[in-house]
């Protein structure tokens, strides 16, 4: 077992993520690769500064737009959304693993009366016409339904009947989202961007349990380092803990995973063995320590682990969105501010899309944190990003006036 200190796993972390040093990756081609890379990305539609996906890559990727998100899912159609880690994205490569969840939803539409009859109907209009919304898709009424998917928001009740049909065909995987407009979600069919051989592929995992060990070593990669514990990094895998365990103790087997004991920290952390030339890397003095201000995105796959975050450096984070307002002590949308190896505080901004001004409500640095003049500029540099990233001409910095 390797032992390292926490400043070793903090820079092992943080180079994987690609958030120190120089940029790893750029570009259409590296948020492409940073996806693979953490096998999935979660989606959230709030849109205070950026969604939570665009925020993820823009912190990581040089040039990324938003544009490049749109067009990797929509255009050039190499990710997929679909459901993992809750909503997500992740490459079109990994949809033949998740075919038990499309056979587990189609099984779970015979359930409810009238919904095969209506899926006919729509991939017959759909075929014929296009892609299509809820809203233009002509089928009227409702039904009583509910996803197999649990993030869906239909659950046990009479919903619009369009609406449950295309969400039950899409959980099906016999339609994709064809782009979105907003909030509002166009679908069409997936045989016509899906090669046949990539729709009808055999999943590679030969039972649940392989399918959990997959699912737990993408996970494990995504963050850089995770240990054997209860996690919301293994949100939407519905293992149970023994499961977790099987898992865990099978790769480590296999020699998928190695174990790295961190000092100061009693549960032992395990890392991917193809990333030992990484670990090796930050052990001997090797990477690029270059300091880099990054606001990072609430759902980040680096903070999936919060209990994590804080064993290894002292920093904690909430995300305070669902926190009635007089309970906050930051904010509704808050994000974490590295700087370096170190969380150096957090931010709290929003665009205001009539004036395109992002507003600066307020920066909560550390206890201990040095404000300097390189940071401040540091500071400065990142919220004139964050600006542009989200096509806003100005910047009002508000956490200046108090």
């Amino acid at each position: 077992m390797l032992t390292v200190t926490r400043r070793q796993a903090r820079q092992f972390i943080l180079s994987r993520q690609g958030l120190l040093g120089r940029y790893r990756f750029t570009g259409k081609d590296g948020a492409y690769r940073y996806v693979r890379q953490a096998g999935c990305i979660q989606y959230d539609p709030v849109d205070v500064c950026g969604k939570n996906a665009e925020l993820t890559l823009q912190s990581r990727v040089k040039g990324f737009t938003k544009q490049t998100l749109s067009d990797l899912l929509y255009r050039d159609r190499l990710l997929v959304d679909y459901t993992d880690k809750e909503l997500a994205i992740w490459p079109r490569e990994d949809w033949p693993y998740f075919s038990g969840y499309r056979q587990q939803s189609q099984e779970h539409a015979k359930q409810f009366p009238g919904i095969p009859e209506l899926e006919e109907r729509a991939v017959a209009y759909i075929r014929e016409h296009g892609p299509v919304s809820s809203d233009t898709l002509p089928i009227g009424g409702k039904v009583f339904w509910h996803s197999s998917i649990h993030w869906s928001g239909n659950w046990h009740k009479d919903s619009q009947a369009a609406r449950s049909v295309l969400e039950q065909l899409y959980t099906d995987g016999v339609l994709l989202i064809h782009h979105k407009s907003g909030s509002r979600k166009y679908y069409d069919l997936a045989e016509k961007y899906f090669s046949p051989e990539l729709l009808r592929a055999e999943n590679p995992c030969p039972d649940e349990d392989a399918f959990i060990r997959w699912r737990v070593l993408r996970r494990i990669g995504a963050v850089g380092l995770m240990w054997n514990r209860r996690s919301d990094a293994w949100l939407g895998i519905g293992m149970s803990t023994g499961q977790r365990e099987a898992a865990f103790a099978a790769l480590s087997e296999s020699g998928a995973i190695a174990a790295v004991q961190v000092e100061g920290i009693r549960s032992p952390l395990y890392m991917k063995t193809e990333d030992l030339s990484l670990m090796e890397a930050v052990l001997a003095g090797g990477i690029d320590t270059k300091a880099r201000l990054e606001f990072l995105a609430p759902l980040d796959p680096m903070l999936w682990d919060r209990k994590l975050i804080e064993a290894l450096w002292d920093y904690r984070y909430s995300w305070e969105i669902y926190t009635p307002a007089a309970k906050r002590k930051y904010g509704y949308y808050v994000l974490p501010m590295l700087w370096g190896e170190s969380f150096a505080g957090r931010i709290e901004a929003a665009v205001d899309r009539k004036s395109e001004t992002l507003v600066v409500k307020n920066i909560w640095y550390e206890d201990g944190v040095r404000r300097t003049k390189k940071l401040s500029g540091a500071v400065d540099k990142a919220v004139a990003r964050l600006a542009a990233f989200n096509h806003c001409s100005r910047v009002s910095r508000m956490d200046r006036e108090t």
